[in-house]
């Protein structure tokens, strides 16, 4: 019997056949021309109960960017009706998109996951490695797509490339199953993808256009290749900032992969490339073996593009030394990273130098490479299982020979970013143990001994390289982890070690996410008060409390001189910057003030105290003037074309989720017709600021005349000068000054890249009486650097309160010219104009959010800029 729904199914058809009829003559210059499936996948038998991409999606890959829902439907309606897949949400986004991974194997093998898991943790264990028998592991191959949002030919060939494992029915196909775990992650940046394949689709042309000047293909600011808060994933694999970098390295670790694919994409000029890549740019850390089955694994790239006629090239562009990319960070993990990048579309087609450019055929490589790469790994399965099983047992080998044996690590004065490093270390399979330290005066809770699988990430993370035989990075020189944090730390001989490994109480372990400490929380309020409480500054998460006080609508303070008061029976000094909260005269009844007190040691995650007398043994007592009141922040970051994306979203995710701080994101062309006299600080990341136009520069500058603080980092700086708001003094560093010396043309690319400073770790000395220096314990703090604009020291002599050392360099690239620039040059800077404060720094003191040692600074600009004494800045040429 026919229904109704059927007959009307027919109608739609038929209409469709006849509007085909009718249009098929019509011009359509690029018309959207959809390929059979075999244009990307081999011409085999596939099983028909597993749907294509295109039964399910309703068009062929291709035609449409997928969005993220898309393709997270496809995936679970693959794993619904397949027997080789199963699927796992690891990870949520900050935008609540779960990310996904499918073990894809054969039906015997999810049978035994839990003994081919054991395996794969034994294999990384040289005690027992020698016991696990090749033939009976499986290879593991992780492969990753689309970790930069804007790069989508990956996650699009993910669909196909799934699609192809759950149904193909060929030999190679079975064989592969057989002898593999392939754990497909489809999109490493969901956020990032969904903004990016909204931008695309929505501008796409029924009737294509190829023109790279349509909107198509020019995404708005601040694009899709950054996740919610606009960071670069794939410069956190090391870092850990971010849900989607923890839950992707958890799985590595949980796996420990032979292989690890990274799909990328790169100018729509370019053509394909893969690793390896610039031999003299390769990590030392690396073994040599790495590198070998990398070239191994390139043929197998080579032959499958020779096939389809795809242009590319390899060995002359990228590199493998920053660890924390998907493809090197497998290279210090027992594994092999492989970066593909793809001259890209950014839309469905684009003219290029290299012919009309399809996303079909941006896809279709990523397909072919994926394939080959799981080619290569069944092709070398055992020399890939012995490289792993070597690479570990040799690290213990490199380890004992040693001369740093371990290391001794404190946190100072706060323990939050004591436990966050520690965190991280732990995250990357790292032993850590407690221990019972001291060296002078400082306190040493852990200790991390180098002999354990993973001695060459401890290298990677501890060790300060300065010496390089290329002077080259595509990344960062430098990114030594204890350096970030501001921790104390210590490398060990081994006649130092034997004495404290003997003190070692407890190995720490992962609980819930976060890990087991040594030291009781100070999280709490100590005793009661009816007259007044203080909090010290020095935690990291101080600014958060502060903030939940001010919110709740308190009145608090802040000491600009120490005091020292009686707490129990035993005195007790508190530093410049501590913040002092009178119970009595305030919006909040006196016996609700202590439980904003507990409630802000738990935000806070530090101590508050109880004060029983405004009478102090020893400084200022606490009806001084030098207890200056706080004002609540209202802060706003300016935002748009023109401005850093990666450092305004850094700046917006420090206040966000680490101080709670709600803020606003102005758009920088927009401030002309905006009231500003609602925010108490404004931030300006790097930028040019053009968009502003001149009735935004003057709205700035009378909002800073009328008491506000503007915070400035790196090029924001300059712009400050050109408005005469701050008058600054470049440094010359004699780069390129001499032209009489004849140079190869080959060699201007080099000779240029030897001058950048592309980021490497430098030392500051810190006024620690200045408030920007509140919470500070130490003068000598390390910055990230990166650029060349250095900057003569303000004449006024208090308006300098952070200045390079003389022996700046910590770790990292810098070259003789600008090592003699930067030393004595300002780091920190303050200027004023009328009742305003302008801070500058001339570095980025929250850099992909993993400084926690300098991100302290941006918070005490913000609370105690309006502080700051009007004699002691420098004043701009419009005074």
């Amino acid at each position: 019997m026919i229904t109704i729904k059927q007959t009307a199914f027919k109608m739609l058809r038929l209409l469709f056949c006849l509007f085909g009829l009718l249009t098929i003559h019509l011009p359509t210059p690029h018309a959207q021309s959809s390929v059979d499936i075999h244009y990307y996948l081999p011409d085999i038998p596939y099983n028909p109960a597993i749907p294509t991409p295109e039964a399910f999606l309703g068009y062929q890959v291709g035609d449409w960017h997928v969005s993220h829902d898309q393709l997270r439907f496809y995936m679970q309606e693959l794993a619904r009706r397949s027997n080789r897949i199963t699927i796992e949400e690891y990870a949520y986004t900050y935008e609540q998109r779960p990310l996904l991974m499918l073990t894809i194997t054969s039906p015997q093998n999810h049978a035994r996951l839990d003994e081919i898991l054991a395996q794969r943790q034994a294999i990384a264990d040289p005690q027992v490695s020698s016991s696990v028998n090749f033939d009976e592991a499986p290879v593991v191959i992780y492969q990753g797509y689309s970790i930069h949002g804007n790069e989508p030919s990956g996650a699009n060939a993910a669909l196909l490339v799934a699609y192809y494992l759950a149904a193909g029915q060929s030999d190679e196909v079975n064989t592969l199953l057989d002898n593999a775990v392939v754990l497909l992650d489809p999109c490493f940046n969901p956020d990032g993808l969904h903004r990016f394949s909204t931008w695309v689709n929505s501008h796409k042309n029924q009737t294509l256009t190829s023109d790279p000047a349509d909107r198509e293909y020019d995404e708005a600011w601040p694009r899709g290749r950054t996740n919610h808060y606009w960071f670069d994933l794939n410069r956190d694999w090391l870092l850990l900032q971010h849900p989607e970098s923890r839950g992707r390295v958890a799985n590595y670790h949980k796996w420990k992969p032979n292989v690890l694919t990274d799909h990328h994409e790169m100018g729509t000029n370019s053509t394909f490339f893969f690793m390896p890549g610039i031999p003299s740019r390769t990590n030392p850390i690396t073994p040599q073996r790495n590198q070998d089955l990398t070239a191994a694994i390139a043929e197998y790239h080579a032959e499958i593009l020779d096939e389809i006629g795809s242009l590319y090239y390899t060995k002359e562009s990228f590199d493998d030394f920053y660890v924390g990319k998907g493809s090197t960070y497998p290279d210090v993990n027992g594994g092999v990273g492989i970066l593909f990048e793809q001259g890209s579309a950014r839309g469905h087609v684009q003219e290029s130098d290299n012919g009309l450019l399809t996303f079909q055929y941006a896809i279709r490589n990523q397909v072919r490479t994926s394939l080959s790469t799981q080619r290569a790994a069944i092709g070398l399965k055992n020399e890939l299982q012995t490289f792993q099983r070597d690479f570990y047992a040799t690290a213990i080998t490199e380890a004992r020979r040693d001369p740093v044996q371990g290391y001794l690590v404190g946190p100072g004065h706060d323990n939050s970013k004591g436990d966050a490093f520690v965190h991280n270390l732990l995250q990357h399979d790292i032993d850590v143990y407690v221990v019972n330290a001291q060296i002078d005066d400082v306190i040493y809770p852990y200790l991390i001994p180098v002999e354990q699988p993973q001695y060459r990430m401890i290298r990677a993370i501890f060790e300060r390289q300065t010496a390089f035989e290329d002077s080259l990075f595509y990344d960062v020189s430098g990114w030594t982890l204890p350096l970030a944090y501001n921790m104390h730390h210590v490398p060990l001989s081994r006649q130092q070690f034997e004495s404290y490994r003997a003190r070692i109480q407890a190995p720490l372990t992962m609980i819930g996410g976060t890990h087991e400490v040594y030291h009781p929380r100070q999280r709490l309020v100590h005793s009661r008060s009816e007259y007044a409480y203080a909090m010290i500054w020095d935690d990291y998460f101080a600014p958060a409390a502060a903030y939940h006080m001010m919110k709740e609508g308190l009145r608090i303070k802040v000491a600009q001189k120490p005091f020292t008061s009686t707490i129990g029976d035993f005195p007790m000094m508190f530093t410049e910057g501590t913040i002092l909260i009178p119970v009595q005269n305030q919006a909040v009844p006196p016996d609700e003030v202590h439980d904003i007190m507990v409630e802000a040691a738990r935000i806070g995650q530090t101590g508050i105290w109880g004060l029983r007398t405004g009478l102090s043994t020893d400084g200022v007592d606490l009806g001084s003037r030098s207890f200056v009141t706080v004002l609540k922040p209202e802060v706003a970051i300016l935002v748009g074309d023109g401005v850093s994306g990666y450092e305004s979203g850094e700046m917006w995710h420090l206040f966000d989720t680490r101080y709670q701080i709600p803020v606003t994101k102005l758009v920088a062309g927009d401030v002309g017709r905006i009231d500003l006299s609602r925010y108490t600080a404004i931030i300006m990341v790097d930028g040019n600021y053009r968009s502003l136009g001149s009735t935004g520069n003057e709205r700035i500058k009378e909002w800073v005349r009328d008491g506000g603080t503007l915070v400035l980092t790196r090029g924001a700086i300059q712009w400050a000068s050109g408005q005469d708001l701050i008058t600054v003094k470049r440094k010359s560093t004699g780069n390129g000054d001499d032209q009489s010396d004849q140079r190869p043309y080959a060699s201007a690319s080099a000779d240029q890249g030897s001058r950048v400073i592309g980021g490497a770790i430098f030392e500051i000395e810190l006024d620690l009486t200045h408030p920007i220096a509140y919470g500070y314990r130490e003068s000598k703090l390390p910055v990230f650097r990166r650029g060349t604009a250095f900057y003569e020291p303000m004449e006024n002599p208090y308006a300098t309160p952070g200045r390079y050392t003389d022996t700046p360099l910590l770790s990292g690239y810098i070259n003789d010219e600008n090592l003699e620039a930067i030393r004595g040059s300002a780091s920190i800077f303050i200027g004023g104009s009328g009742s305003g404060r302008v801070i500058c720094f001339a570095d980025n003191p929250s850099f992909r959010a993993y400084w926690w040692g300098t991100q302290k600074l941006v918070a005490n600009a913000v609370f105690f800029g309006s502080s700051i004494s009007g004699g002691t800045v420098a004043r701009g040429g419009m005074e």
